[in-house]
């Protein structure tokens, strides 16, 4: 080991907030002890909290979400939204940023909810469009529509518009650290941000993150091992997950090792250029017309009613398992995603953020939904029960796998899918590592000792919980919605803290034509 790493390893053990590490990781452990004892005990917990969690705070973060996104494109759009954060000029290309930031926020469960999630509303049309039958021409739009709408404007903008405003302001401007913690400045200013809430917004966001990732991470696991039993035969069984899950560890572990400049961009930029690739083969030689209407189309219908479906309250029990779920999904991984976003953006105007947060990766992400679920509705009007069959069989994997091998050269796409996914899914390890190393150590390049700690450690717990079967996987993937009850309070002053802070910025210069928008120039001078 060089002197250097050595050096690095020290600092981070000194720099350690050791309650926010003891919290955040005994809570997670802790739920693993639970579920290997009773895991029925687990199951029954996590859905009361789900209940009461959908119940008291849906609507708040329906009204949150919606607010969120016609506040950050407002900014965008304002004077201050030529301010420029952290530095003169970007660290990273454009290119490379916008790529990490869409493999990091979509993840792997993007590829598997972009097949079946417009299945189902196609299969059954969403309560907000009542008297269009399921299954018919007529459901095709608003079937999309909702993919839009749950992992659109909404999602993208909770995870990295004015909280990352914020989170550059509090590191860049004030000195303080780059956590959640520093969400808190808006309300409490500097001395506030360091005492027990400040422990308590870290120890929160950690949880939902990990929460968010270690259940994808297992999930994956368990899918591609049934990927591999319906292709090859190969048996699905726990030693096939383990050493599915073994490889997704090692490839993420190791991007995480070498940082920010290299394994984590250089897998997001593959990716990205994979996800390219396969859309435009699937456009030439899939059904390329009726994914183009069906886009239009749907996305119009989207647009028209944005507001109507982010805010709709007709049916609680449909919101919960949809709307609310998925609301609450990414508003747990906030915090934390606000962090990777603010840590890649330095040099990056406040415009800039957003447009490509709130706009482009939502609209991006919107027309691989067309691809895939529009790909699947084509078939499953061609031929039906062709999709929906596999997908009320056998769950998200199956849709998949049924809508990739009707396409011609399935035997190009679904290794190629089967790449994307797991390299998808890396890049949410490693940079989800990364961040959570920074925040318990304070560093902005933490020791590789302990990025490698929370990589591996992720992964174990999610060797654990597939061990017990899919309903520990479930119950964490389902526990983070409770996590977001907190969260959430933690990014409602967001919503006048990023214009108040923006407005302070250009008011002072900071990032306005000078070179006087880091922490550092601030103090020297």
């Amino acid at each position: 080991m060089s002197s250097e790493t050595k050096n690095s390893n020290n600092d981070s053990f000194k720099t350690m907030d050791w309650p926010v590490f003891i919290i955040s990781g005994g809570v997670v452990v802790i739920f693993v002890i639970a579920a290997l004892i009773n895991m029925t005990a687990v199951s029954n917990f996590v859905n009361a909290t789900f209940g009461w969690s959908v119940k008291w705070f849906g609507a708040f973060w329906q009204v949150l979400c919606l607010l969120t996104v016609f506040i950050s494109i407002g900014l965008a759009i304002s004077k201050y939204g030529g301010v420029r954060l952290g530095g003169d000029k970007p660290d990273i290309s454009t290119f490379r940023w916008i790529s990490m930031i869409m493999c990091t926020l979509l993840a792997g469960g993007g590829v598997f909810w972009s097949a079946a999630e417009p299945m189902y509303h196609f299969l059954s049309t969403p309560p907000a469009f009542p008297g269009i039958e399921g299954g018919t021409v007529d459901a095709i739009a608003p079937a999309l529509s909702y993919g839009y709408l749950h992992w659109g404007y909404n999602a993208w903008a909770i995870l990295g518009s004015l909280t990352a405003v914020v989170l550059m302001y509090a590191y860049h401007v004030k000195g303080l650290p780059l956590k959640p913690r520093s969400m808190l400045y808006p309300v409490f200013g500097e001395k506030g941000v360091m005492n027990h809430w400040g422990t308590a917004a870290d120890a929160f966001s950690i949880i939902a993150v990990a929460a968010g990732t270690i259940g994808p991470i297992g999930f994956l696991a368990l899918q591609m091992s049934y990927f591999l039993n319906q292709l090859w035969n190969i048996p699905d069984v726990y030693a096939t997950q383990l050493a599915i899950l073994l490889g997704l560890i090692a490839i993420y572990t190791i991007s995480a090792m070498t940082g920010l400049t290299k394994g984590i961009q250089f897998l997001s930029r593959f990716n990205v250029v994979l996800a390219g690739a396969l859309m435009g083969l699937i456009l030439i030689v899939g059904p390329g017309g009726f994914i183009i209407d069906s886009f239009l189309t749907s996305f119009g219908v989207y647009t028209q009613n944005f507001v109507r479906m982010t805010l709709y309250r007709g049916d609680a029990g449909w919101l919960g398992w949809w709307t609310v779920f998925f609301f609450g999904w990414f508003l747990g991984y906030g915090p934390m995603m606000a962090i990777f976003v603010a840590r890649i953006s330095k040099g990056r105007t406040i415009r800039e953020i957003v447009l490509a947060v709130t706009i482009i990766a939502p609209i991006i992400t919107n027309f691989w939904f067309t691809i895939l679920g529009g790909t699947g509705i084509y078939y499953e009007l061609l031929n039906p029960g062709s999709v929906s069959g596999a997908l009320e069989a056998a769950g998200l994997p199956a849709a998949l796998l049924a809508i990739i091998t009707q396409l011609p050269l399935s035997a190009i796409f679904v290794p190629a899918f089967m790449i994307l996914i797991v390299i998808f899914l890396a890049t949410t390890g490693d940079s989800m590592s990364f961040t959570i190393a920074m925040v318990v150590t304070g560093q902005e390049d933490p020791a590789k000792s302990v990025r490698i700690f929370w990589a591996v450690m992720m992964g174990l717990v999610a060797a654990v919980l597939i061990n017990i079967g899919e309903g520990g996987i479930g119950a964490l993937q389902t526990w983070i919605v409770f996590t977001a009850v907190p969260v959430s309070l933690l990014l409602l002053p967001m919503l006048w803290g990023a214009p108040m802070l923006a407005k302070r910025m250009y008011d002072e210069g900071y990032g306005i034509g000078n070179s006087s928008s880091s922490k550092e120039e601030k103090t020297a001078s």
